[in-house]
């Protein structure tokens, strides 16, 4: 199957070469002989493994385990890696039927294979701790501590074999029916903006034009297609927060976020601290820099939709894809050839999906497939100063994803909490490199203004979004709520993190349904504001440290999710658990924002 796909018309020639990636890495084609036949081999290993193990995983010694794990990781990583290469042909093509047809027939296949050897983790973590201990004598079995040890991690909120099974085959027809309909909702969505017909994400760039009657216009189109599907969107947020709360209490946790604190190996009151620290600062972030960038407008408060203007003599020049490659790679390369030469394989083999088309995924993302082939990168590059910024924080992912690998398919995966360290840092490099270069004073308090929008957005929206997911999650387990009460949550928490200097017209309350993340990965956002503060004391540590920094870092990313972040932070003298870390990295966006204050 294959199908010509339709790309944007983008505002410049230097845009004409975007390039689309070469899925073939994975699998030739969608009906590939090479495809079914590993369907269909992963399917028969999997049945066999059940044969062979099922009831009997927990009379295993240290060794037979090893080797049972080995088996488990095999047939684990060729189902992912069908699963992959589904993702991403969908992702590029969400409104072709036969596209949507074969995602969701991999998905199917997949299922079955996963319930095949579902049994297997669940048996381990029946395993009592002593005797588990005394298996942990085996070399071979040494080696898979750190994925026993988050498999454990579970074991208080594990289920009984029929449940878990259960619940995995259900999620076709369940939660990932709804998540597609979202995908493929908004996917279809047309905004009419300035006489062209756009997709969500050319409309959403269109908030950051130059001009500001365009920005509006954007704004209320896309508040009123938004709302002419706000049914919609409300009973899928209702639909998947029940869900998620049936499960949640099936599994005994204690409040909504607690289950994604699990998987992101992170305490609870981690990540209190930091929406604290956060929350408490709002006044001194948002507050005061939207405060600055109204009067830098000439306005008394900012219309929502001028909240990510541009600043008056931004010159919003369009930046090629041949210069932003040029931009990332040098900014890595100052800090190290070996994240460059890493980075540079993405372009010369065709790992990034660039160019904006109708049916594809909105935003961007690194997808790290399985170990033994690669990631891919997915963006809509529009040729702005924040898209060279997401094609860094997007590189940055791959590469970290890349020398995550070498852990092996069960142990590459980092926490989203960590996941978030190396794109944020790739970010950070380059914008300190193009600052750098910048000796004009006028642009460089431009640039300066763009990496504060951008620090708020990744923090304090974050949090605000983190707020609004908790306070619906929260609320809706007393009954459905309507798309007005959801509305009324979204413009009160925003209007408490962005401040009185931003106007937030009533349009604005369906603004919340756009955004994946609610949908794709419940309480996802606050690893963000995670990342970001992190990275700010990350940086800070770099800029005071020996030579011997880039290989302390490079070290850290190859650990993927064998250490824990307390562990991975070590060697830099950090510590995420101690609320004076969260104040440092936030003191930096301060830092900034007064540094912009000074110059008014």
């Amino acid at each position: 199957m294959s199908k010509k796909i339709a790309h944007a018309k983008l505002p410049d020639k230097s845009l004409n070469d975007l390039p689309n990636w070469d899925l073939s890495d994975l699998y030739p084609g969608t009906t590939s002989i090479e495809l079914a036949q590993e369907l269909k081999d992963v399917s028969a290993r999997a049945s066999s493994f059940k044969n062979k193990y099922k009831s009997k995983v927990t009379e295993l010694s240290g060794v037979e385990l090893a080797h049972a794990i080995i088996i488990y990781e095999k047939i684990d990583e060729t189902a992912n890696r069908i699963m992959s290469y589904s993702q991403l042909t969908y992702s590029c093509d969400m409104l072709n039927t036969e596209t949507g047809q074969f995602y969701q027939s991999m998905q199917e296949a997949v299922t079955e294979i996963n319930s095949n050897i579902l049994f297997f983790a669940l048996e381990i973590n029946m395993i009592e701790e002593n005797d588990l201990q005394e298996k942990l004598a085996s070399p071979e079995l040494r080696h898979y501590q750190p994925w026993l040890r988050d498999l454990r991690v579970f074991q208080a909120h594990q289920l009984t074999d029929e449940l878990e099974q259960l619940l995995l085959e259900k999620n076709i027809s369940g939660r990932a029916a709804w998540v597609r309909l979202f995908d493929e909702t908004v996917a279809g969505l047309r905004f009419s903006i300035g006489g062209s017909d756009l997709n969500i994400t050319e409309a959403l760039d269109k908030l950051s034009d130059q001009n500001g009657k365009t920005r509006e216009k954007a704004a209320k189109e896309i508040a009123s297609v938004f709302n002419d599907n706000i049914k919609l969107f409300s009973l899928i947020t209702n639909t998947l927060s029940k869900d998620k709360s049936i499960e949640d209490n099936w599994r005994n946790y204690t409040k909504p976020i607690s289950a994604r604190n699990r998987i992101n190996h992170v305490e609870d009151e981690v990540v209190d601290a930091l929406v604290e620290c956060v929350t408490s600062n709002y006044q001194n972030l948002a507050h005061r820099y939207y405060s600055l960038k109204a009067t830098w407008m000439g306005v008394k408060k900012l219309n929502y939709w001028d909240r990510n203007a541009p600043l008056p003599n931004d010159d919003d020049m369009v930046i090629g894809w041949s210069e932003a490659k040029d931009i990332v790679l040098g900014a890595y390369d100052e800090f190290s050839p070996t994240l460059a030469n890493i980075g540079e394989q993405f372009f010369k083999k065709n790992w990034i999906d660039a160019a904006p088309c109708a049916g594809k995924a909105s935003g961007a993302f690194s997808h790290p497939t399985v170990p033994s082939v690669h990631p891919y990168i997915l963006l809509n590059y529009q040729g702005k100063i924040r898209d060279v910024m997401t094609l860094a924080h997007e590189l940055g992912h791959g590469i970290h994803q890349v020398l995550a690998g070498c852990q092996g398919n069960l142990m590459a995966d980092t926490p989203l909490t960590l996941a978030e360290t190396a794109s944020v840092f790739g970010e950070m490099l380059t914008f300190q490199s193009l600052l750098k270069k910048n000796k004009d004073p006028g642009s460089r308090r431009l640039m300066l203004a763009s990496k504060v929008e951008d620090m708020l957005n990744t923090v304090v929206r974050q949090i605000a979004f983190h707020e609004f997911e908790t306070s619906i999650h929260n609320k809706r387990q007393a009954g459905e709520l309507s798309a007005e009460a959801i509305g009324d949550i979204w413009l009160n928490v925003q209007k408490k993190s962005l401040g009185p200097a931003v106007k937030l017209h009533r349009e604005y309350n369906v603004f919340w349904a756009y955004i994946p993340h609610f949908i794709h990965s419940p309480f996802y956002v606050y690893a963000y504001a995670f990342g970001d503060c992190l990275v700010n004391s990350l940086y800070a540590a770099y800029k005071e440290s020996e030579s011997d920094f880039s290989i302390k870092y490079i070290n850290m990313l190859k650990a993927g999710g064998t250490l824990r972040h307390k562990e991975l932070l070590a060697p830099f003298n950090l510590d995420a658990s101690n609320p004076a870390f969260w104040a440092k990295g936030l003191s930096v966006i301060e830092n900034f924002i007064g540094e912009l204050d000074k110059e008014n």
